[in-house]
């Protein structure tokens, strides 16, 4: 398998799951529904997979393979740290998003 392959294994397994969780993100709360929260919702989806993208990409390259563990480790450190960082990244995201609105409101 070549290296952006396995730099990108990450990424196509989690691509899924990333399109529900953000699905929700984008879809609730309903209201209010501006083109402001729009830009908001979009860069903060795009921001939080360019950071798992970044972070995967790291981890692969920053993991070294002992043991019994073989090559499979890299994967796996750059699976759960990216997927971590696409929370934090998130979560942030839902914060900003909720005291924004509360402002507002």
């Amino acid at each position: 398998m070549s290296l952006s392959v396995q730099q990108a294994l990450a990424l196509i397994l989690f691509l899924p799951w990333f399109v529900i969780l953000s699905g929700l993100f984008w879809a609730y709360p309903r209201q209010p529904r501006t083109a402001a929260r729009r830009a908001f919702d979009l860069a903060s989806i795009a921001l939080a997979v360019l950071a798992f993208v970044l972070v995967a990409r790291w981890a692969h390259g920053y993991a070294v393979p002992t043991g019994t563990a073989g090559s499979i480790w890299r994967q796996v450190l750059a699976t759960i740290s990216g997927y971590g960082v696409f929370l934090a990244a998130m979560l942030v995201a839902w914060l900003l998003r909720r005291r924004w609105f509360a402002r507002a409101l």
